[in-house]
């Protein structure tokens, strides 16, 4: 049977090509740059003042001159003053145009000043302070934000910066969440006694929502010829399908070989894992499918240990590096797979992250979903884990 690591590996070489697309600038939160972003001027695009204060020469300075006339003000947003008279300076404020003929800023806390004239009271003043020079940060042309840059608040603030009304990004992949079985019912429907309504699509939504993508959701009944029909018309419209249920060994688990007949290449069905041993994974032209094991657990555990690493990667954003935790008391796990421990997690004073087992009765238990912060990912080949170990963990926070 398949191990984590290499059915891991399999859903990450696995990718479909997703287009350009463009967007508007306060719409690019958390997209993914597809262009380069260059500076369309000097930055800064002159020579700024960086404190509040006054503007001088300092070869007036430098002679020894410590009171100087005040001949006007020079403001931000203001076309460029001229200081032009010895022994002069012009009242600056900050991010405004250095004036011609000035050099020199002093802030207000180093002066004295009346409403005629200044006077300097620091005992040093040297040349150029307090001035930020035209283009000490980029050069226009200058490269800003590369290809396969993640669009946050600062890079965003940057883009508009130049005067980037558009962007242009990766598109966001259409992804169909399709939940599967008899049992289930709408989440507005009052179940019979043998039925339940459906969540884990909801769950799913949720979590690929941090990723900004908008998913849809279906529902498909345990019959063959309906779920082949619907799910070719899925795969004509979507570029990732993410079905749960309907992918263990009963007699109604018709998925695995529906997507067989609709074209879709299974990569692999099992993986030697628990919750979740019956994950499918497959391929079509242009389309990639994973199938999650129907109970809550396991969806869950799939989702974050394959499906959003897959996604991430799809939309070329760096995969989320992976995070340890000690275990806070000994665990015992007699089959051999690898098994992910639902846990709590506390942060102590020094620095360690403490994860504490979940008592649960299985993958349906809904109690853990509820407390566990993480999946703690315990090794196939040992079933004893003493405390203070460190393993890594998959957070579901």
């Amino acid at each position: 049977m398949l191990s984590v690591a290499d059915a891991f590996a399999i859903t990450q070489q696995h990718l479909v090509t997703l287009p350009v697309e463009t967007v508007s600038l306060i719409d690019g939160v958390d997209r993914i740059l597809r262009d380069v972003v260059r500076a369309d001027r000097d930055f800064p695009p002159f020579n700024r003042v960086a404190m509040d204060g006054i503007a001088i020469r300092f070869a007036d300075y430098a002679t020894g001159q410590r009171t100087f006339r005040i001949i006007g003000m020079q403001r931000a947003g203001q076309t460029q003053q001229t200081l032009s008279d010895a022994n002069t300076c012009l009242e600056v404020m900050t991010g405004a145009m250095l004036p011609v003929g000035a050099d020199t800023v002093v802030r207000y806390e180093d002066i004295h000043s009346t409403d005629e004239q200044a006077t300097i009271t620091i005992e040093t003043v040297e040349s150029g302070q307090n001035i930020h020079p035209q283009a000490t940060d980029r050069w226009a042309g200058d490269e800003l934000l590369s290809i396969g840059t993640r669009l946050g608040p600062s890079e965003l603030a940057v883009a508009a910066s130049v005067g980037q009304t558009t962007l242009m990004v990766t598109a966001l992949p259409r992804v169909a969440l399709i939940s599967t079985g008899d049992e289930l019912v709408d989440i507005a429907d009052t179940p019979l006694p043998y039925q339940i309504r459906r969540s884990n699509t909801y769950m799913l939504r949720a979590a690929l929502a941090s990723l900004g993508i908008d998913a849809t959701l279906h529902h498909i009944i345990d019959d063959e010829a309906i779920m082949a029909d619907q799910l070719a018309g899925l795969l004509a419209k979507n570029d990732v399908l993410i079905l749960s249920g309907g992918v263990s060994a009963g007699k109604a688990d018709f998925v695995p070989d529906v997507l067989a007949r609709l074209g879709v290449q299974k990569l692999f069905h099992k993986v030697d894992q628990r919750p979740g041993k019956p994950l499918w994974f497959g391929t079509a032209p242009g389309k990639t499918v994973f199938a999650l094991p129907g109970n809550p657990v396991s969806t869950v555990l799939c989702a974050y240990r394959y499906v959003i690493p897959h996604l991430q990667t799809l939309l070329r954003l760096p995969l989320s590096p992976v995070r340890y935790a000690q275990l806070a008391e000994p665990f015992v796990f007699k089959p051999t797979a690898t098994y992910f421990l639902s846990v709590r997690l506390t942060f102590e004073p020094d620095g360690r992250t403490l994860a504490h087992p979940l008592p649960g009765s299985g993958s349906a238990d809904f109690a853990n979903l509820l407390e566990a912060d993480a999946f703690m990912e315990l090794p196939a080949e040992r079933s004893e884990f003493a405390i203070g170990e460190a393993f890594p963990i998959w957070a579901t926070l």
